[in-house]
């Protein structure tokens, strides 16, 4: 993820002793500011204070956690939701599942269909052979795989209809590709050469990988991946059979815009793109309109032994034909039913992860 942004209180809330006492409030300090869940009144920038009832809650106590305090307006669960006797509010805790029905999906997804993309699996299935006879004689460069599709046209259906499910909850449509938005940052800002520090060139063959990555999407030939909900983390990511070490999942898409257009944007899957010298030219990807299942996969608490201890995917950005792009790829061989985590830090160590799950 990209670079964090300041974290901002959004006002102070009421002393607890005060609230319960049905006072005014008088003039307490912050030390007297206290946390409805844990009762705490430590981590004072991270405390959120209700527009609805004032009530105030960490941000690393609700469920799901927020990664920074919004910069609008909030609202604590108990004033966001509905009655529970409402239909709403069990529709609210599991969300409505898109149809299992090919052809909503292929149109969803925009799936290829016709002579044209069989031909393209044939081509596809020749070059997978090629690259692994070219990686016997050559053990000592670590060359990116291509991920190895469900055998099952029924199960890759599923995969891609809890991806449509996770988009649709969410608000956004699919993207398999970085869009550039008029009004945001343009196309021709995209240089890696702006990178601070030197950007690593993907190798050729590893480009060629990834574009096959993205035909094979293109004809429905999907990452064996499934996107859950879990009332803790939200929709979540899992392995939907064995990966292999250093398999590409997924490239991290979305709109690409200025770091500097974002600072107070509350959005909690920004990436960052480009961190240039020049900070007014650094890039973040912004995957809130329009995204892939990489805006679903978590990030870990990378200040605890056991939160570095599920990362099994890591997040990386290449120089791509001059432009700047983000991959995620698996560090290590990944079991079938074990959920997806990358590092949201990777070498910046910037972004807030001190409370993720």
């Amino acid at each position: 993820m990209g670079p964090a942004t300041p974290l901002r209180r959004r006002t102070r809330a009421r002393p607890a002793a005060t609230r319960a006492e049905g006072g005014s409030g008088g003039d307490g300090d912050d030390d007297d500011v206290r946390c409805e869940a844990c009762g705490s009144g430590e981590s004072a920038a991270e405390l959120l204070l209700c527009d609805g009832c004032d009530r105030g809650l960490h941000i690393f106590c609700l469920r799901p956690i927020l990664p920074r305090v919004p910069a609008g307006d909030w609202f604590c669960p108990s004033c966001a939701s509905p009655s529970p006797h409402s239909k709403k509010s069990h529709a609210a805790k599991k969300p409505k599942q898109f149809p299992l029905v090919q052809t909503k999906i292929v149109d969803f997804f925009k799936i290829q269909r016709g002579p044209a993309a069989a031909a393209e699996s044939s081509e596809g299935k020749k070059r997978k052979r090629k690259a692994g006879g070219i990686r016997l004689v050559s053990k000592k460069k670590r060359k990116l795989l291509p991920f190895n599709p469900s055998d099952d046209p029924a199960r890759r259906l599923r995969q891609m209809a809890s991806l449509a499910t996770a988009l649709t909850a969410t608000g956004a449509v699919f993207s398999n590709e970085l869009t550039y938005v008029p009004g945001m940052a343009p196309r021709a800002a995209n240089r890696a050469a702006l990178e601070s520090g030197g950007m690593q060139v993907l190798p050729k063959e590893d480009v060629e990988t990834l574009n096959l990555c993205k035909r094979m999407m293109a004809r429905g030939e999907w990452p064996p991946l499934l996107v859950v909900y879990d009332p803790v983390e939200g929709f979540t990511v899992e392995a939907d059979r064995f990966i292999k070490d250093l398999t590409i999942i997924t490239e991290y898409v979305g709109d690409v815009d200025y770091l500097t257009r974002r600072e107070h944007d509350d959005g909690d899957s920004m990436m960052t793109l480009l961190s240039a010298a020049t900070p007014s030219r650094s890039l973040v990807i912004c995957p809130d309109k329009r995204s892939n299942i990489a805006r679903f996969i978590n990030g870990i608490n990378n200040h605890t032994p056991d939160g570095r201890k599920k990362q099994n995917l890591k997040c990386v950005r290449f120089d791509v034909g001059g432009e700047c792009r983000v991959l995620l790829v698996a560090n290590r061989d990944i079991s079938k039913g074990e959920r997806l985590y990358y590092d949201y830090n990777g070498s910046e160590h910037e972004y807030p992860t001190h409370h993720f799950v």
